[in-house]
Parts: C-alpha cells; sequence; structure tokens
C-alpha cells in the first residue's frame, strides 16, 4: 500500500533512457478492475485532501485542489470508466499528473505498483471488444492478469473538447500552397491519425503515409532502403508520437538516426510528452525537432520548415 505523497520524478531508476523502447507504468484501481498510466506522465502520488465544488462542472470532474499554487481539477476517474468505486478511502489516491501542456488528477481507488516493460508487450486492443468510444489504448498481458493502458489525452479532450486539436488553427495560417512531398506519420490513436489527416490537408501535404506504430513505420522505411539507398527521394519527413505499442517514438527515431541510409530524414516528435523536463529524451536520440501536442499549427510551421 501507498502512504503519503510519493514524487514520482524525484525516485532513482524510474525514469528510463531514451530510445531503449522500454517504459514504466503507474499501474492503479478503479474498482476491481486494474488500469496503467505511464510514469512520464506522473508527477506524484497523493492522498485525497478536501475539493471545492464547482457549479455546472463537467460529471466527470468532482471540483478542485490547491496543490503548490496550481490550481488543479479533480477527475474520478470510476465516473469516466463507468464503475463503481469500492475501496476505503485510506486505500484512494490522487494521481497528479502533466501531459499537453496541463496538470490535472485522477482520483483512483488504489495505487499499487509500477512495472517495467517493453512496449512490445503492449498489444493493440482488439476493434470488436474495443469499440468506437473506449479509453483503451493497449493490453498488457502479466501471467493470468491483465492490465489496461488509459488514453488519459483523451479522458482530457472528452471534459474540455477546445484542448484537443483543431483544424481551424491551421486555417489562419492563410491560404497554403499544395505540397507534394511525402511525410510519414506514426501515431496509435485513430482519432488523432484522423484528425491529422484533416489537419495536414487544409495545410497543403496531402502526401501521408499512416503507420499505427514505430514497428510498422521502421520496416516500411527499411523496405524503402531495399529499393533504392537513397530513401529521401521517396519519404521527405517523419512525424511521430512517443507512445505507441511495438516500438515507441524514440526508439523509431533513434533507429532512424543510427541508420546511414535514413538518418538524413528529418524528424518531428509529436507527443503530449515533450514538456521542459523531457524535452532532453527527443534531443538524445536525434530528433530534428519536437512539438507538444494538441499544437498542430506549430507542427505544420516546422514541418514548412524543413521540407519546404
Amino acid at each position: 500500500m501507498w502512504k503519503g505523497r510519493f514524487f514520482v520524478n524525484d525516485h532513482k531508476g524510474i525514469l528510463l533512457e531514451s530510445g531503449t523502447n522500454e517504459l514504466e507504468i503507474v499501474e492503479f484501481q478503479v474498482g476491481s478492475n486494474r488500469f496503467g498510466i505511464n510514469v512520464i506522465k506522473v508527477k506524484e502520488i497523493i492522498q485525497p485532501i478536501p475539493v471545492t465544488f464547482i457549479p455546472l462542472a463537467h460529471p466527470h470532474v468532482e471540483g478542485i485542489i490547491q496543490l503548490r499554487g496550481d490550481v488543479l481539477p479533480v477527475i474520478n476517474m470510476s465516473k469516466v470508466l463507468g464503475l463503481p468505486m469500492q475501496s476505503t478511502s485510506e486505500q484512494q489516491k490522487y494521481v497528479v499528473a502533466e501531459f499537453n501542456k496541463q496538470k490535472a488528477v485522477f482520483h483512483v481507488d488504489n495505487v499499487t505498483q509500477i512495472h517495467r516493460i517493453s512496449w512490445d508487450q503492449i498489444e493493440k486492443p482488439g476493434s470488436l471488444y474495443q469499440g468506437g468510444s473506449s479509453h483503451v489504448i493497449g493490453v498488457i498481458k502479466r501471467g493470468e492478469d491483465m492490465l489496461l493502458l488509459l488514453d488519459f489525452e483523451r479522458i482530457i479532450v472528452d471534459i474540455n473538447p477546445e484542448s484537443g486539436m483543431s483544424i481551424d488553427s491551421v486555417k489562419k495560417l492563410g491560404p497554403r500552397e499544395r505540397s507534394n512531398k511525402k511525410i510519414v506519420i506514426a501515431e496509435d490513436s485513430p482519432l488523432l491519425r484522423k484528425l491529422l489527416h484533416d489537419t495536414m490537408h487544409e495545410a497543403g501535404y496531402v502526401n501521408l503515409e499512416f503507420f499505427e506504430n514505430g514497428k510498422d513505420t521502421l520496416a516500411y522505411l527499411e523496405g524503402l532502403e531495399k529499393v533504392s539507398p537513397d530513401v529521401s527521394e521517396h519519404v521527405q519527413m517523419i512525424v511521430t508520437d512517443i507512445e505507441m505499442p511495438q516500438m515507441d517514438g524514440h526508439a523509431l527515431t533513434k533507429s532512424i538516426k543510427t541508420n546511414s541510409n535514413l538518418a538524413k530524414l528529418p524528424v518531428v516528435i509529436f507527443s503530449s510528452l515533450i514538456t521542459d523536463d523531457l524535452r532532453h529524451k527527443g534531443d538524445l536520440v536525434g530528433a530534428e525537432d519536437q512539438v507538444s501536442k494538441p499544437e498542430i499549427t506549430e507542427l505544420v510551421l516546422k514541418i514548412d520548415k524543413y521540407i519546404l
């Protein structure tokens, strides 16, 4: 049982080297169900404190708390997932997280342990049982048990749609010429792939190739390499997320930059994990640039910089 306050990012050994294709998962419970969140997103884990109620707030939001000068929303994970809270108040925890340039608190029944795993141990949820509105982005099998990796970005966007990517922001760039430069995009979220497709087309980039993980992206690039060592004749840009099953974006970038035939391809990391504390991870694997989600306009401008 976890007691008191636990500062995840102060715990030595938790933050892994870049490009190893490993991650660490904080396991937590809602009801009798087990879920996970990437430890990189977790700032700390604390005991619940009194919440200030906000009238007419979203049903998933319990209210707000003040934590070291920051006013943070408290999100009830049992309501998000449609599950009953079953544990006692002593076991319940607040998971304080930061991603997409914002902080939020997730109220869970219990936090149990941290697992170190490889991204290739995470399976993509099957479309038959995932459904169109599922918050599950990965299934981690541990012996007879399974741990579900949740899409916390989607949880936030469901509460506040304006926090997501918007094609309108790209329209503000004004009229743009169409470009036939080919961009390969690695993104595991079907929702974000659709948004990226639409916003890239609005920005004039119509020659796009999408993959849902780094492993498939790398296989595609290595296939082009067998056809012609100068892969830049076929692809002019790579855009990659970080968190993806099979192979993450840091491992993909490292694989590209350590291959002499692929190394000159510019790589831009587009992820909710781009923060001042974590930007160095992308630098270490050789990414040309990094943009935090949901700043799609900034991503378009970075693409302009490297391939126009």
